[in-house]
């Protein structure tokens, strides 16, 4: 049974409040940067619904028109995530920066805008926290933290993880604009606050959509594991070599793989259907993720019956 989405439920309902509250709060203030806090938490809710979107077509069952499934919905509606929403952000934030910054406007009532922030820090916390603890630490293993950043299959961790340390970020970046900008009696300062708090969300938009690009293209699994794989076939008794696995992500917990084996000389063709059995059984007991196994005879293929080469478990 797949996983409920429960982060990204919260996330949602979290970003949608938080928003309503920084839009309440740059209203009474006129505080440019807390306004684009409000656009940043409304980012943050589409992001959170477009991924929502995205995990239920993911899941629908193969057809003829796609065969492998739909799992590579997630990874386009993560793209979109990046390229419309952060970007849209990132540049909304910008623009009212600028133009607070030509147009300096002094916010008035600054309690406003820290209760706001401490609110809204505590809230994001929470959400990175459970994503970074909860999600994203369980599936590193042996790697790097940046290793498993770079090599993460999951827009609803990956994404979500981001979208907190940029919200994170943001509300450091808008409470430091409120505070100086009132401590020199400069407003000019809250419009550079904006204008930095985009230039986060845009550099956070160019990162997920080189993630999601990658996925998007066939992203493999990493050498490691392609190797464990080819060694879980060379174990059997009747594989004389395999050569490189192909491996690809069809989906966060979906993997295509490929094999072509030579068997031992000698090995009688009707028992080669049963290795091909024994063989998939070896990985997928290492690997659940690989749902998906074709094997092809390298030296034998002539005599392979049709249903035994690139059998699909």
């Amino acid at each position: 049974m797949a996983k409920k989405p429960i982060a990204v439920y919260g996330a949602l309902i979290a970003n949608l409040a938080i928003a309503v509250t920084k839009f309440v709060a740059a209203a009474f203030t006129g505080s440019s940067a807390m306004l684009s806090e409000g656009v940043h938490s409304v980012v943050d809710t589409g992001n959170q619904g477009l991924l929502l979107l995205g995990l239920h077509r993911s899941r629908k069952p193969p057809n003829p028109d796609h065969p492998f499934g739909h799992g590579k919905e997630l990874y386009f509606w993560g793209l979109i995530v990046a390229v419309i929403l952060f970007g849209a952000g990132g540049g909304v934030s910008i623009y009212e920066g600028i133009q607070h910054v030509i147009e300096p406007q002094i916010s008035t009532n600054p309690t406003w805008n820290y209760i706001v922030l401490a609110a809204s820090f505590f809230f994001e916390a929470v959400s990175f926290a459970v994503a970074l603890f909860k999600e994203f630490l369980p599936r590193v293993g042996k790697r790097s933290a940046m290793e498993a950043i770079r090599r993460s299959t999951d827009p609803t961790v990956f994404v979500v993880l981001f979208e907190d340390a940029a919200a994170l970020a943001g509300l450091v970046i808008a409470a430091a604009g409120v505070f100086f900008s009132h401590l020199l009696d400069s407003p000019m300062i809250d419009g550079i606050a904006s204008i930095a708090i985009g230039i986060v969300l845009a550099v956070v938009a160019v990162y997920l959509t080189h993630q999601s690009r990658g996925l998007l293209l066939g992203q493999g699994m990493d050498k490691d594991t392609v190797q464990s794989i080819r060694d879980a076939a060379l174990q059997d008794q009747a594989v004389a070599d395999v050569a490189q696995p192909l491996t690809m992500y069809l989906g966060p917990e979906d993997v295509l793989v490929n094999l072509e084996v030579t068997f031992r000389d000698g090995l009688p063709s009707q028992e080669i259907p049963s290795v091909i059995k024994r063989i998939e059984c070896a990985i997928r007991e290492k690997y659940p993720v690989i749902k998906r196994i074709y094997i092809e005879a390298g030296s034998l293929a002539s005599q392979i019956p049709s249903s035994a080469n690139g059998e699909q478990g």
